[in-house]
């Protein structure tokens, strides 16, 4: 069997989602992400794209 490299990508929360919808705050949540400037390193699949989409103004893909 060969072993596949799963890309991964590191998002940062930039922004406090305080104020947001509440959809965002989960999606916020959903990716990992806690206080400001913590980050977290996902895998790269179209489900942590969008979500990484929809909350492009709240985080930084480093």
């Amino acid at each position: 069997m060969t072993t596949q490299e799963q890309t991964t990508v590191k998002v940062q929360l930039v922004k406090s989602p305080i104020g947001t919808k509440e959809s965002h705050r989960a999606t916020v949540r959903g990716l990992g992400l806690r206080k400001i400037n913590s980050v977290s390193e996902l895998q790269d699949t179209p489900a942590v794209r969008g979500m990484i989409n929809k909350i492009s103004y709240l985080v930084k893909v480093l």
